[in-house]
């Protein structure tokens, strides 16, 4: 059985900024200014995104544009 954040449906940030060709300073940009998906903080300060609100954030960037 498969054990760790994938396992989950979740993204580290690196597998995020890699899915979406995007900067780590791209991210927390678009973070700081409230545009980026929903992230959960970990007890470690590490960050987890999601893949449904990943999904949810992608669908509603397609609606807009």
């Amino acid at each position: 059985m498969a054990t760790g954040p994938n396992s989950r449906g979740m993204l580290t940030l690196p597998e995020l900024c890699t899915e979406l060709q995007i900067s780590r300073s791209t991210f927390y940009d678009w973070r700081a200014k409230g545009r980026a998906p929903r992230c959960l903080k970990l007890p470690n300060g590490d960050l987890r995104i999601r893949r449904t609100d990943l999904d949810r954030w992608l669908d509603k960037m397609e609606e807009a544009a």
